[in-house]
C-alpha cells in the first residue's frame, strides 16, 4: 500500500492506452449504461466552461482544454475550474490523463447512474451528487447526476443532467473573492450548497402534492391510488438522493483536521449539513405520510365497497321479497284457474255435470283452495 498515493495521482497504463487509442474503456460497468453508444466527439465539444483563478479572481478563460493545461503549468498558484456536460468517454480519459485521475473514478463518471458518494484517491476527492428540481407544469421531480473531481489546484465538474445550475454557482463564487480564494474546497462547498438549496423547492412541491392527495382521498377520487404510488416512487428516489448526502458531509467533516480544511469553510459546510439534514428528515416524513395515506385510502375503498355490497344485498333481499309476493299471488290465482279450466271442458260424461249444486260447489272449492294457499303463504312470510 506504500505506492497508493502515487498510483492515485498517475494514470495507469490501461487508462493511458485507452486515451491514446481514443476508444471507450471496456470496464464491466459500461454494461449498466442504458445510453446508446455514441461516436466520440472532439475533446472540447462538451466543455461548458473553463476558467483560471488566482487569489479569488478569474484571470483567464481558456477556450480549449489544452490551453487550460498550459496555463496551469505556466502559472503556479492558480486554480482551474473545468465544467463538462455529458462528455464522451474519450473526453474524460483525456482529462484523466492530464490530471492523474484514478481510473475507477473515471469509469464511474463515464458510466454515470451512480449512488451519491465521497471517495478520496490520494490528494483528489471524487464526489457524486444527485441534484433534483421540481417541474411545476407536470408536477414531477426531475433528478440529475453530478460528478465532481477536486484536486490541489483544479475542480472538474461532470454533469449528466440539467441540475444544478453551475453557471449560477460560478457567478456567485466570482462575486465573493474572499470565499473563492480558499481554493477548490470552496468550489466544492458552493456546489454542495447549490444542490441542497435545490432540494427546498422539491420539498415544497412534494408537500403540495401530498396535500392535494389527502383531499382527493377523502373526496373518493378513483385515480388517487395511482397518484399515491407514483408520488411514493418519487419520494423514495428523492430519499436516495438526499440521505447519502449526509454521509458525504460527515466524511468531509471527518477529514477537516487531517487535511487542514479552512475554519470558515468548516462553518459553511456545517450549515450545508444542517440544511441537508432538514431535507432528509422531511423526506422521511413524506414517505411515512404516503404510506399512511395509502393505508387510509385502502380502508376507505374497502368501506365504500362494503357499503356498495350492503346496498346490493338489501336490494337483492327486497327483490326476493317482491318475487315471493308475486309467486304467492300467482299460485293463489292459479288454483281457481285450474279448477275452472277442468269444469269448463265440454264433455258429455263428467262427474257432477248434472248436479244441481255443482256450480256452487266449484266456486266453493276455488275459494277454499285460495284461502288455504293464502294462509300457508302468510304463515311463511311471503305475503
Amino acid at each position: 500500500m506504500s505506492d497508493w498515493p502515487s498510483r492515485a495521482r498517475t494514470p495507469s497504463k490501461r487508462l493511458r492506452r485507452r486515451a491514446n487509442d481514443r476508444r471507450p474503456p471496456s470496464a464491466p460497468e459500461l454494461s449498466m449504461d442504458p445510453r446508446a453508444a455514441a461516436v466520440a466527439a472532439p475533446v472540447d465539444q462538451n466543455m461548458v466552461s473553463s476558467a483560471i483563478y488566482r487569489d479569488g479572481h478569474r484571470v483567464d478563460s481558456p477556450p480549449t482544454l489544452a490551453e487550460t493545461y498550459q496555463r496551469l503549468r505556466e502559472q503556479p498558484g492558480v486554480m482551474a475550474w473545468i465544467g463538462l456536460y455529458r462528455p464522451a468517454p474519450v473526453q474524460l480519459l483525456a482529462i484523466a490523463e492530464e490530471f492523474g485521475l484514478h481510473e475507477l473514478a473515471v469509469e464511474d463518471a463515464i458510466v454515470a447512474h451512480q449512488r451519491p458518494k465521497l471517495e478520496r484517491y490520494g490528494d483528489t476527492l471524487f464526489v457524486v451528487l444527485r441534484a433534483a428540481r421540481y417541474l411545476d407544469d407536470v408536477e414531477e421531480v426531475d433528478f440529475s447526476e453530478l460528478h465532481v473531481f477536486v484536486g490541489p489546484n483544479f475542480v472538474i465538474t461532470v454533469r449528466h443532467g440539467e441540475a444544478p445550475d453551475l453557471a449560477a454557482v460560478r457567478h456567485r463564487l466570482e462575486g465573493d473573492p474572499d470565499l473563492l480564494r480558499r481554493g477548490p474546497e470552496a468550489v466544492l462547498y458552493a456546489i454542495l450548497d447549490s444542490v441542497v438549496d435545490g432540494y427546498a423547492p422539491v420539498v415544497a412541491g412534494l408537500q403540495h402534492d401530498i396535500d392535494e392527495i389527502e383531499t382527493e382521498v377523502f373526496r373518493g377520487d378513483p385515480r388517487v391510488t395511482r397518484r399515491i404510488y407514483e408520488l411514493s416512487r418519487e419520494v423514495i428516489e428523492f430519499q436516495r438522493a438526499a440521505r447519502p448526502l449526509l454521509t458525504i458531509l460527515n466524511g468531509l467533516a471527518a477529514g477537516f483536521d487531517k487535511y487542514g480544511t479552512d475554519e470558515e469553510l468548516r462553518r459553511y459546510l456545517g450549515d450545508v449539513a444542517d440544511h441537508a439534514t432538514t431535507a432528509a428528515e422531511r423526506v422521511d416524513v413524506f414517505r411515512q405520510t404516503l404510506a399512511d395515506i395509502l393505508t387510509l385510502n385502502a380502508t376507505l375503498v374497502s368501506q365504500a365497497q362494503n357499503e356498495e355490497i350492503k346496498h346490493l344485498t338489501e336490494a337483492s333481499y327486497a327483490q326476493n321479497e317482491e318475487i315471493k309476493k308475486i309467486s304467492a299471488w300467482a299460485a293463489i290465482l292459479f288454483a281457481p284457474t285450474l279448477i275452472g279450466t277442468i269444469y269448463g271442458m265440454n264433455f258429455e260424461y263428467m262427474p257432477e255435470l248434472r248436479w244441481r249444486v255443482g256450480y256452487p260447489f266449484a266456486l266453493a272449492l276455488m275459494a277454499a283452495v285460495c284461502v288455504s294457499l293464502y294462509l300457508v303463504f302468510k304463515r311463511r312470510g311471503w305475503l
